[in-house]
């Protein structure tokens, strides 16, 4: 399991976003939470897809549902 603060970009920008990744037998599932509003979103992939695109797609997933919930612009 690894467990990293980054620093987002965009309409995440200045947000604190932890991601977190977990190996699940061939999956790699990978969570983003947004600490201002306490969500999380969460997303699976194949293990042997790069880091930064899974990174890229929980944020992005996380992004989605902040502006569903009206919580960013």
């Amino acid at each position: 399991m690894a467990r990293k603060k980054i620093s987002a970009d965009g309409a995440l920008y200045g947000r604190g976003i932890i991601i977190e990744m977990i190996a699940v037998g061939q999956f790699m599932k990978v969570s983003a939470f947004d600490e201002r509003s306490l969500t999380e979103v969460s997303i699976s992939g194949p293990v042997t897809t790069p880091t930064h695109i899974l990174q890229s797609n929980a944020l992005k997933r996380l992004e989605y549902v902040l502006r569903k919930q009206g919580l960013i612009d």
